[in-house]
């Protein structure tokens, strides 16, 4: 199950000719898809375009009526190898994916695309991931669009340009036989808006049709001779048709006066960061009307060298907001400036910093800083912006609240795995172990501190394959269920047993590619109407020829999970030792089975809720099932008790019962502190019964306890 649900939301892609449409910015993006007739639609999920994926799966009854069909791609690459269809035959075809790591992994068919060209329109829609709340490393998608020559459009903010960029790429790319990568921030995906509709089109020639109807052209085969002609006809035909279209469909756009002492030229992407700090300098307003003439570059690349000197020229010094590394779109005008012979002074990465997010602090402070060196006269002579409020007085916030690095959420099933990790490790010394992409890399954080690597998703057995030597000690590999089926399977496991690896691959099973928002895949134990699951990863491994295999049905038993890992590092058996580990994620369980326990309590049917807890009297303060665990719900608090100094555990209200700390406890031999309670809504009277005996028999062994405790009493003088 996905992490949200779009199901009443997808009703608005029903709407028709000059309807408002009002939504989110992704469900634009799907709304726009179906009105330009596409034919096909694939992807991979992964944030901030996860909810695009989710979108398209709950709107199969729509995009069926339509003739369009949908597919949720086992990688990237996948995804865009499907993008063929448009090779040969009129055709639309869109894929999603998050960038840049997944279009390094679809690299290799977007570049054979791009070599042979289209005919049909081809859209890449990628979801930019950039700044300091990225979960990826930090690099730019337009160095892959220059470096295959596909355009690639940064639209700006707004619903409107975002259709329009999605209807216009899809004719550029047909103009110009070309793919078209649209790059989506994260705010452009979950921004909400309005924008007139129109009908949604079927496609002009169905895949149905284009099967029986084959055709086939030798030069879109990206085999010589033809692979030595695509490059003379990128820059002779592809490349002046697609400014050509730029320019008369006015993609880019301008906006202030047309002359200016500056201006300011950035991406799309980037309007509204800049636009709120011209309005903060006292140079704008909300309505978007400007003093400082501003070049809005909606297409990125390729860039039109005759918009910006025309822009360039009536100016004194230009500025180029370009987030990221390297300072491509810069690189390029400081080279139109020069070749064209004209002395305006460009300047990109001097007032701001050379690399990170463009946060609203980051574009106010270096816009300001460039305004008062070349055009002060436009700045009030105050040091704060006229419409800058008051600097607020935070405090240090680093000094008054403890640091809380990422970690496992409260109950996740992956917790305890590197719980008896640990465990394993204390009786057989530390091990090599290479991480992996996906929520199991919270490991590396305290407590668990394992892990020395992540080079990809599913690659962490791949990543250990240097170290397949004789030593005293075998190295240690993980990998969850998402990566092994995105590319594990033939990158790690089979690659493992082909070279006769001797380490321990650790596969964690959720159930679900639940770091992306809990997409079903291959071995997720739902029902899912549209794809086939059910498919147990051990038949998987063992169908590639592993031998050594051990399945772990609940990952909560601590100790099982220890003594599976000492088997698997001590046993003299030769090749790769496969631990598949399973327990369903703790969030999608809690998705599902909340909503049910809530409506058969308000229905009144008998409902029993386990609650864990600390017995105060005899947790001793240790805190070792912490040191072993962390989980959020894990927390310490003082005794009223004088005699008692050290703090002792207790668990706080966002306990889901799963067990872990306990199971910790009995497996490292701890402390018997936690007790388990079942809270029953709405018994029935045998429950009261029990009830009554329970608590009769607790007071008598209470009355029993103190009769025989030793007590001094004092007489008065």
């Amino acid at each position: 199950m996905a992490e949200r649900s779009f199901a009443k939301e997808v009703q608005q892609l029903r709407i028709g000719e000059g309807e408002e449409f009002r939504g989110e910015g992704i469900l634009a993006v799907t709304k726009a898809l179906l009105e330009c007739g596409v034919g096909y639609v694939g992807g991979y999920q992964g944030a901030p375009i996860s909810h695009l994926m989710d979108v398209l799966a709950d709107a199969q009854d729509i995009l069926g009526e339509l003739g369009v069909h949908f597919e949720a791609s086992a990688s990237e690459a996948t995804a865009a190898a499907t993008l063929a269809a448009s090779v040969h035959y009129p055709i639309r075809g869109a894929v999603t994916f998050k960038s840049t790591v997944g279009t390094n992994v679809a690299s290799d068919a977007l570049a054979n695309l791009a070599s042979g060209g289209v005919t049909g329109g081809a859209l890449i829609i990628v979801g930019e991931d950039y700044g300091e709340g990225a979960s990826i490393m930090q690099e730019r998608s337009h160095a892959f669009a220059m470096k295959s020559q596909i355009w690639l459009l940064d639209p700006r903010p707004n619903l409107e340009m975002i259709v329009k960029s999605v209807r216009e790429g899809f004719e550029l790319s047909e103009v110009s036989n070309t793919p078209v990568m649209l790059e989506l921030r994260i705010r452009s995906c979950h921004m909400h808006g309005r924008f007139t509709a129109q009908a949604n089109q079927k496609p002009k020639m169905s895949l149905a049709e284009a099967l029986e109807n084959p055709k086939r052209d030798l030069n879109r085969i990206v085999l010589p001779p033809a692979s030595f002609l695509h490059e003379k006809e990128k820059i002779e035909q592809r490349w002046p048709a697609a400014v050509k279209f730029i320019r008369e469909r006015k993609l880019n756009e301008h906006f202030g006066p047309e002359v200016g002492k500056v201006g300011i030229v950035l991406q799309g992407g980037m309007y509204n960061s800049v636009m709120r700090a011209l309005q903060r300098l006292g140079l704008a307003d909300i309505r978007g009307n400007t003093d400082v003439p501003l070049y809005v570059l909606n297409v990125t690349y390729p860039l039109v060298d005759e918009e910006f000197l025309e822009f360039a020229r009536t100016k004194d010094a230009v500025l180029v907001v370009e987030e990221g590394q390297p300072n491509h779109i810069e690189q390029a005008f400081g080279a139109m400036l020069h070749n064209a012979g004209v002395d305006t002074k460009l300047f990109g990465k001097d007032p701001f910093p050379m690399a990170g997010e463009y946060t609203g602090a980051v574009m106010l402070s270096a816009i300001r800083a460039f305004l008062r060196d070349q055009a002060g006269g436009l700045l009030s002579d105050k040091d704060r912006a006229p419409n800058e409020p008051e600097a607020p007085l935070v405090p240090d916030l680093s000094k008054a609240v403890p640091p809380r690095p990422p970690g496992f959420c409260t109950g996740c099933p992956e917790r305890p795995i590197f719980a008896g990790l640990k465990l394993a490790q204390e009786e057989l010394g530390e091990h090599h172990i290479a991480a992996d992409i996906g929520c199991h890399l919270f490991s590396i954080m305290p407590p668990f501190n394992l892990g020395s690597s992540t080079m990809g998703y599913g690659l962490g057995p791949a990543s250990a394959s240097a170290f397949n030597v004789e030593a005293k000690k075998r190295p240690i590999s993980v990998m969850g269920d998402g990566g092994f089926w995105h590319n594990g399977l033939n990158s790690g496991i089979t690659n493992a047993v082909f070279n006769k690896h001797d380490g321990v691959i650790l596969i964690v099973d959720n159930y679900y590619s639940a770091a992306t928002g809990g997409q079903d895949i291959p071995s997720s134990r739902a029902v899912n109407r549209s794809r086939s699951t059910s498919h147990p990863i051990t038949d998987a491994v063992r169908g590639v020829g592993a031998k050594w295999v051990r399945h772990i049905d609940r990952t909560y038993d601590v100790t099982k999970v220890r003594d599976t890992f000492r088997e698997a590092l001590t046993t003299a058996e030769k090749g790769p030792k496969i631990i598949v580990a399973s327990s369903e994620c703790m969030l999608n369980r809690q998705r599902r089975e909340r909503p049910l326990l809530a409506k058969a309590i308000g229905e009144g049917k008998r409902s029993v809720k386990p609650r864990f807890g600390v017995d105060e009297d005899v947790c001793t303060g240790d805190h070792a099932c912490m040191r072993l665990s962390g989980c959020p719900s894990l927390s310490v608090k003082r005794l009223d008790d004088p005699l008692r100094d050290d703090p002792v555990a207790a668990i706080d209200e966002s306990c889901v019962a799963c067990g872990n700390c306990g199971e910790v406890a009995d497996a490292a031999v701890l402390c018997p502190s936690f007790y388990r309670a079942d809270v029953i809504h709405n018994p029935g009277w045998w429950d009261r019964f029990v009830g009554r005996r329970r608590a009769g028999f607790r007071n008598w062994l209470q009355r029993r306890r103190d009769a025989r405790r030793l007590a001094f009493g004092f007489k008065a003088a």
